[in-house]
Formats: C-alpha cells, structure tokens, sequence
C-alpha cells in the first residue's frame, strides 16, 4: 500500500472532479425495442437533458461515459452489448432503462431473453417502466448524478461501488 493510497483526497479537489464529471456525461445509446424511442424523446427540445450537463449522444463507446440500455437484451445480442460496454473508459456508469432490460419484462419467461442487463454489465440506475416516460429516465440521470456526486474516484476504480440507485 503506497502513500496514495492511505492519503485521503481534500474534500474541494474531490467535490470539483466530481462536479465536473457528473455534468459532462456523453450518452452512448443502447436501444433495442420501444423503450429506445422514449430514450430518444428525452433528448428532443421538450424535455431537453442537456441542460442537465447529458450530451445526449456519444461518437461511439470510446467517447461515452454513460451506457443507457433501453429495452428487451436477448441473449444473442448480449456478447455485443458486452463487448460495447468493455470499450467505455473508466469511468462509467450503466442506467438499465425499462422492464425489459431491468428483468426481461413481459418477455422474462422466453428461452431467448436475458433477465436482466445487470447479469451481463454492473448497472448504476434502473428506471422502471413499461415504458417508461422520458420523465423517467431525466429522474434517473439525476439520481446517478447524485450517486457521482458522493463518490470517491478511487472506490469507483477499484470496483469497489458497485450498489445500484434503483428509481421509483
């Protein structure tokens, strides 16, 4: 154990990189059924979530911060969606958006369906819903928000949070 690691960062350099990562999100969207459209409704002027510091899409994964899977996984498309969260930088967060990526939804019961997006990647945030209204997912951006907020970068490094913030 080095020095850093027994050294406690000052709380104003913690709160200022924190600040500045939570409102900098770059969105790499996952869509796979209808909840994908309410996803893309929250980036249109009426509900607008850049103004919440998300930029609503990202060039591909290697610019993203933040993993939205909305909709049904099926088994056949996790490797792919496995393989599209391994090529996000640390650090980043996953928000599980919909029954269907939250539990396989109205589909849990097929032989094709994962039940859920966190048996494949950790997820930060689900946001129930069948499906869910964009409200709904601005409410789950500002809970991971929050979570950003408290953490400590290191933890997140480390893997070490790896508890979710579940939305109501």
């Amino acid at each position: 154990m080095g020095l850093m690691d027994r050294v406690a960062m000052p709380q104003p350099v913690k709160f200022i990189l924190n600040w500045g990562r939570k409102y900098s999100l770059w969105v790499m969207n996952f869509g796979l059924a209808c909840c994908a459209i309410e996803l893309i409704a929250t980036s249109t002027s009426v509900h607008d979530f850049i103004r919440l510091g998300v930029i609503p899409f990202a060039h591909g994964p290697r610019q993203a911060d933040l993993l939205v899977v909305a909709g049904t996984l099926t088994d056949k498309m996790a490797p792919a969606l496995k393989r599209v969260y391994d090529q996000i930088p640390d650090p980043k967060y996953v928000i599980s958006f919909g029954s269907c990526s939250n539990c396989g939804g109205p589909y849990w019961d097929s032989y094709s369906v994962t039940k859920g997006v966190d048996q494949i990647v950790p997820v930060d945030v689900y946001v129930p819903g069948c499906p869910p209204r964009p409200e709904a997912l601005l409410h789950g951006i500002i809970k991971l928000q929050e979570k950003i907020g408290k953490e400590d970068i290191r933890e997140k490094w480390s893997g070490k949070l790896t508890q979710p913030a579940v939305t109501t």
